[in-house]
């Protein structure tokens, strides 16, 4: 015998692949645009808070982020009872998964999308369903709600969508949700829900207060810029959110995490400002992109998609020798954040170089 016997169910997960960290190399920058992280430090007054939090790091942070719970709940107009917190809405995640699926059960999610979503489900003995996205990257979600069975327990959205980036929009949610029983819970993942402008995306805040089943996964990590702290919340039905409080890592969220966030919601006004920036150079990433003659979807996120299919390793190579580290999905295509305009523009010029090679 070869060691210890671990579930079979890990056998055909995927390992998770971070975006790689860029390399320095002699005599140019190198950034990194693969991990959708944001450009920015924290915001006023955060790195300050979290260096006092710090000082108590001797002690058990509050198991139940009471205080950040309170200040969720006062910014969004909830009740206190309806929010539970984890590590990043990938925690989070996971303890939606666990809440609502064993064994034998099936999860509904749109491919491709976040790439966390077959391991988590793997990981708990369900069964993904996976629906295609349609022909422009977007969820297709007439199929997904043709694909709920009376084994479906759970049915992910993710809006914006990553890494393709379009977001859902509020006349096609409603009508899916009312094709959806009240008895399977819909969790929608707005981990880019700062950076969305189009007026037609739908509002996932507002549909949980007028449906039963729908949970609200957010992030501290992208437009706050707290992804190195690892800290997420869902807004659910009570009964829903107590049961992912059960199904929470003891003391996950740390002390400096908990006081970084509650610090970081005190400064919308600077939020605000930030991602505004980072919209406008999305929308001219996006732009130059398409004049250039590249054939890429909508993006209401902090990245763009090249859908490049048999190149995406060639393309990323391409970047990585430029000196810009983007995110390949192999056979599929690439992702590039939206950072620093000196990366957007070594993205852009490297695009075009190697469309020249190509046509």
């Amino acid at each position: 015998m070869d060691g210890p016997r671990l579930r079979a169910a890990l056998t055909a997960l995927p390992s998770y692949k971070p975006g790689r960290p860029a390399r320095p190399a002699a005599g140019r920058p190198v950034y990194k645009i693969s991990s959708n992280e944001n450009p920015y430090p924290p915001l006023p007054g955060v790195l300050a808070a979290a260096g006092d939090a710090a000082a108590e790091i001797n002690r058990y942070p509050d198991m139940f982020a009471t205080g950040l719970v309170a200040a969720i709940a006062e910014r969004f107009a909830v009740p206190e009872s309806h929010v539970a917190t984890g590590t990043g809405s990938v925690g989070v995640l996971q303890q939606v998964i666990q809440a609502t699926v064993a064994e034998g059960d099936e999860v509904v999610y749109a491919w491709r999308s976040f790439e966390a979503y077959p391991n988590v489900v793997g990981i708990s003995g369900a069964t993904s369903v996976t629906v295609p996205l349609d022909g422009d990257a977007r969820h297709d979600l007439a199929a997904m709600a043709d694909a709920v069975t009376e084994r479906t327990r759970l049915v992910l959205v993710c809006s914006p969508n990553n890494p393709t980036g379009p977001a859902v929009h509020r006349a096609e949610m409603a009508d899916f949700l009312d094709r959806i029983p009240t008895d399977v819970l819909v969790a929608i993942d707005e981990a880019y829900i700062e950076f969305v402008s189009d007026p037609q995306a739908a509002d996932a805040m507002a549909l949980y207060q007028e449906r039963p089943n729908v949970c609200v996964l957010r992030t501290f990590s992208k437009a706050y810029g707290l992804a190195g702290l690892r800290v997420g919340f869902a807004v659910a039905p009570e009964k829903v959110a107590d049961a992912l409080r059960k199904t929470a890592v003891p003391f996950g969220v740390s002390g400096v995490a908990q006081r970084a966030a509650v610090e970081s919601l005190r400064h919308e006004v600077a939020l605000l400002d930030r991602v505004s920036t980072l919209v406008a150079e999305r929308e001219r990433v996006h732009a130059a992109l398409l004049e250039q003659g590249w054939d890429i979807p909508d993006t209401q996120a902090n990245f763009v998609w090249l859908p490049l299919g048999d190149a995406t390793a060639e393309f990323a190579a391409a970047c990585a020798a430029a000196g810009i580290v983007v995110r390949p999905f192999p056979g599929e295509g690439c992702r590039a954040t939206i950072g620093e305009p000196e990366a957007s523009d070594l993205l852009l010029r490297t695009a075009a170089e190697w469309r020249k090679t190509r046509c």
